[in-house]
């Protein structure tokens, strides 16, 4: 708001001199007073507001029916990074640039952020559809519409279109995967957070089976799965960071492990890690092809940790809530070894000492304390199987130690359980 002044009246002497002789004179000095409190005031002005999640209703086509939400820091320089964030089932675009961190190394460090957001249209659960071979493609469905932000982002933005990277959760994070095989043109490097190995499953029953116990390939088979979405590439592939806690439930931490052996199939590498690091939160890093600072994959294996994306509050990388799970910067930890961050942190050499402290997964859906035996619970049956209470089993839910039926393996059919004795669940009719 500009500071009210009086009105400003010319003396009478001025006025009445009819040649005005003596006014030009002063006009004159009186601009350029004006001008030079005017170049003040704005140079004091403060600067444009802080930069917001904010919808793009037009990005190309879009044969896949995604929303695209891009956030682009105040003062983004020229030829910046882009990352790509798939959020997982039952989230959304805004829930996942709330919670997981990302916005505040994006200011901090300097890159893009693009948002691609399932449609319940498309998948009832919110789920994008890893699965569904019309969607992970090349150039079809969900994949096609991707691509379309990322180069719609690059354009708009001037970002730089050899640094685009994708990272996401669970069904976001098996779709990460598919879209590193299908674009190795396009992502130089990725991130798969709880998710499960490219060309695991090609329908919706087989998916379950991929997440929980998961499917046992060699290593050649993983890779050739990756190669087969894009036979004709020949270039680099892109750096690939997998996180995975010990205790999912939900997608078995076997995925962890078989989506590192996938990658580092499809660079050429075999065998032991060529270093290993302690991070914090109970995490151990190990990393193929090179070290921190140079490795084609990396592994982090959290332990201790259920079903969702590492956060670590109390170091201001995101919050913890429903899939956010308080334990370690996976944001940091990612975009360090993507390099374009701060650079690598290498704490503890030696992960060799068994981790101590490990965290505590906070609740999803459930009471703030932990069940105790005895207590009732009431949750979605995607709740009970994040939280131990429940397995699924090829889409069907059932009560861990009284293999109790609950119903479907999703977040829309509430049942309630209770401990009957330590880590025995019976199905409790009518409620808690």
């Amino acid at each position: 708001m500009t500071p009210h002044r009086p009105p400003f009246r010319l003396p009478p002497t001025l006025v009445a001199d009819a040649h005005g002789r003596r006014l030009l004179p002063l006009l004159a000095a009186l601009a350029t007073v004006a001008l030079t409190v005017g170049a003040l005031l704005i140079a004091l002005a403060p600067r444009a507001s802080a930069a917001t999640l904010t919808p793009v209703s037009s990005f190309g086509t879009n044969p896949g029916n995604l929303a695209m939400y891009a956030y682009v820091p105040d003062g983004l320089p020229a030829d910046a990074p882009l990352v790509v964030l798939l959020h997982g089932c039952a989230q959304n675009a805004t829930a996942y640039h709330g919670h997981s961190g990302w916005a505040e190394h994006a200011d901090a460090n300097g890159f893009a952020l693009v948002y691609p957001e399932q449609k319940s249209a498309n998948n009832a659960t919110s789920c994008f559809n890893w699965f569904e071979r019309g969607d992970t493609a090349r150039d079809s469905g969900e994949a096609r519409s991707i691509r379309s932000m990322v180069e719609h982002a690059v354009s708009a933005h001037g970002l730089d279109a050899d640094r685009v990277y994708v990272s996401g959760l669970s069904a976001g994070g098996a779709m990460a995967g598919e879209l590193l095989a299908a674009y190795p043109d396009l992502f130089a490097g990725g991130s798969v957070v709880a998710g499960v190995p490219t060309g695991c499953a090609g329908n919706m029953i087989d998916a379950f089976t991929c997440m929980n116990p998961g499917k046992s390939k060699t290593p050649q088979q993983w890779g050739d799965a990756v190669r087969a979405k894009n036979p004709g590439w020949n270039g680099p592939w892109p750096r690939v960071a997998v996180w995975h806690g010990t205790s999912d439930t939900t997608v078995a931490p076997a995925n962890g492990t078989a989506t590192v052996n996938q990658w580092n199939n499809v660079h050429g590498l075999s065998g032991a890690p060529d270093s290993t690091a302690r991070l914090p939160g109970s995490t151990t890093a190990s990393y193929y092809g090179g070290d921190a600072t140079d490795a084609s994959v990396a592994h982090y294996s959290v332990s201790g940790m259920g079903h969702g994306t590492p956060v670590d509050p109390s170091e201001g990388c995101g919050t913890a809530g429903a899939y956010f799970l308080a334990a370690v910067c996976s944001t940091g930890y990612t975009v360090d070894f993507w390099g374009i961050g701060d650079g690598p942190v290498v704490p503890d050499p030696d992960p060799t000492e068994e981790p101590t402290d490990p965290p505590t997964d906070p609740p999803t859906e459930e009471p703030t304390d932990p069940a105790e035996p005895g207590e009732c619970v009431t949750a979605s049956n995607y709740g009970h199987v994040s939280q131990g209470r429940a397995v699924q089993r090829f889409g069907q839910v059932y009560a861990v130690g009284s293999e109790d039926p609950l119903g479907l393996w999703n977040v829309f059919v509430t049942t309630s359980l209770t401990e009957t004795s330590p880590g025995y669940w019976e199905l409790t009719s009518g409620g808690c």
